[in-house]
């Protein structure tokens, strides 16, 4: 209680001394300053005060309340659970492909983009290193609780294979896929702003802020079970399929085929649970 008693009386000082100054300004000899009259045994007054200016309050006010204000809304809440575990699953076969060591792209395929995938395939282990990454990153996303250390990780390798696509004329399919993903993945990573603000401090300023919980507006856990559903059916099917499952068509003679639809069914019966226990609130 006392040090937050001489932080609250801190801040008051400084915005009296910045306010005052702006109004009336004069010398700095014959300048006023409140925090030099407050009593020596409240706390004590360090020579300096780091300021931050009335523009830059206000406009992290205003950015702030917008994202808080996004933050409890329901709909957007529904849309950051789903968008983690597509973006997740998106990344599962290009992951596990990788990590298999099988080849990204056909072998006779040519030109820039398929002629770096192959160099990139024959790296080694640097190409299981990336396929690596890509799965730890998929399963952080689907768990919803590690979902923002899952998007840090995701980003770059995302911004990286959309510089890829964008400096190699891919086929536009892939180029809109992967840009899709790439702001996606961003728009998570400003979802979690409130944990990584401190980042954008300058040198020399502080930053008291508080991590509040997000608002109990989904149930977390229920969606964090549709996620390892999604993850432990894909698995079950490469498992089946003898490898990296990705169907080409319609593929009614293979068992792994009947499984898939499983994973568009679980996001479905789990908004649907999760608006049962929220109306039952």
């Amino acid at each position: 209680m006392a040090a937050e008693h001489e932080a609250t009386l801190r801040l008051l000082a400084a915005q009296h001394d910045a306010a005052f100054e702006l109004r009336f300004p004069k010398p700095r000899s014959q300048r006023y300053s409140l925090a030099d009259k407050l009593p020596a045994f409240v706390l004590p007054i360090p020579d300096r005060f780091s300021v931050v200016s009335l523009t830059e309050k206000a406009t992290r006010s205003r950015r702030d309340t917008t994202l808080s204000r996004l933050r409890e809304k329901r709909w957007a809440a529904l849309c950051v659970v789903n968008l983690r575990i597509l973006i997740g699953f998106a990344f599962l076969p290009a992951g596990l492909k990788k990590v298999l060591g099988q080849p990204f792209t056909a072998p006779d395929k040519t030109g820039a983009f398929h002629e770096f995938l192959h160099a990139f395939l024959a790296t080694g282990l640097f190409y299981r290193f990336v396929g690596l990454l890509q799965l730890v990153a998929a399963c952080l996303l689907m768990t919803q609780y590690f979902a923002f250390l899952g998007a840090i990780v995701m980003l770059p390798i995302l911004v990286a294979i959309s510089a890829l696509c964008w400096s190699t004329g891919v086929g536009t399919p892939t180029l809109i896929t992967v840009t899709l993903m790439t702001a996606g993945t961003l728009g998570l990573v400003i979802w979690d702003f409130d944990k990584w603000r401190g980042l954008l401090v300058s040198e020399g300023r502080s930053l008291a802020q508080t991590i509040e919980p997000p608002a109990k507006l989904v149930d977390y856990q229920l969606w964090a079970r549709c996620g390892w559903a999604v993850l432990f059916t894909y698995a079950t099917a490469s498992a089946m399929h003898g490898g990296v499952y990705r169907p080409r068509g319609v593929e009614l003679a293979n068992p792994a085929f009947y499984l898939l639809p499983l994973i568009t069914v679980y996001p479905v019966v789990t908004w649907m649970l999760d608006r049962k226990r929220f109306r039952a609130k």
